[in-house]
């Protein structure tokens, strides 16, 4: 009997897909931890997860190959983009004091 398995990065994705809270942590987390670069590059894994960058870039009601410029490792997206893409997700921005225990 074959042993099924699955990549990392495929069960990620799909606990991210079943779980919008746990992409919205993984955003958090990179948030207060990485820098800019580190952002785009989760923002385009979750791109992955929600359907990929063409159909978060319909959704978002942008150009595709625009939205790939955007979300590259020198991307510089605008408030509206980044809340575009967020909404997209089904996550929004939000703001909280530093040093705030999210238990």
């Amino acid at each position: 009997m074959a042993k099924a398995h699955r990549f990392h990065e495929d069960a990620t994705i799909e606990m991210f897909q079943n779980d919008p809270s746990l992409a919205a942590d993984y955003l958090n987390d990179v948030l207060a931890t990485g820098d800019d670069v580190d952002l785009m590059l989760a923002l385009r894994y979750l791109c992955t997860a929600f359907g990929g960058v063409q159909e978060i870039a319909r959704q978002a009601e942008a150009n595709p190959n625009t939205m790939y410029r955007t979300l590259s490792e020198r991307g510089n997206p605008s408030l509206k983009t980044l809340r575009a893409i967020l909404s997209a997700m089904g996550l929004r921005l939000a703001v909280q004091p530093l040093g705030m225990n999210n238990s």
